[in-house]
């Protein structure tokens, strides 16, 4: 796809995208945006509420990723910068394992924390400190009142497949 104002292609440096991410994506084959990120990356990137809607594969994580992280610095631990809210584990895992890279080019530590697992170790990740916290629901509330997470300095939150976390109970 081109940009309307020229023959060049739309590319991620070109919709804002910091060099060192653009080069992590290049690192794994990806230059070119998908259509929800040539959309959302924008906007998202300049801090504005962005909410979108795509099917299954079409590249939803990174268009709500890349400006999550490209926006956070380091929090101190149990007091994540960035949340991202899943409604299942496996969910959480697949967002954890698509922006690792991205996260750690930044310096940012990003983890899981769903049920189903072993809370002690969550516990014991939140402790050493999340930038990010992509997190079930129920396992977030599990946390919170036990003191383990605080929300207090959370800058960017996502709320990823919204429908089905309606659906869920959890909206």
């Amino acid at each position: 796809m081109h940009d309307d104002r020229s023959d060049r292609p739309i590319t991620f440096d070109r919709l804002g995208v910091a060099p060192d991410l653009v080069d992590v994506l290049r690192s794994v084959g990806i230059d070119r945006p998908f259509p929800i990120q040539r959309l959302v990356l924008p906007d998202g990137l300049a801090g504005r509420d962005v909410t979108g809607k795509a099917k299954t594969g079409s590249g939803k994580t990174l268009a709500f990723g890349l400006p999550l992280l490209q926006r956070l610095e380091s929090s101190p631990p149990g007091r994540p910068h960035g949340l991202v809210l899943v409604p299942t584990r496996e969910l959480a895992l697949q967002v954890v394992d698509e922006l690792a890279p991205l996260a750690a080019v930044r310096s940012l530590k990003i983890g899981a924390v769903y049920g189903g697992a072993r809370i002690k170790r969550q516990i014991e990740a939140v402790r050493r400190g999340l930038d990010v916290a992509v997190a079930t629901p129920g396992r977030l509330i599990d946390l919170m009142d036990r003191g383990v997470v605080s929300l207090a300095e959370v800058e960017v939150v996502v709320i990823d497949e919204a429908d089905q976390m309606a659906d869920m109970g959890f909206l």
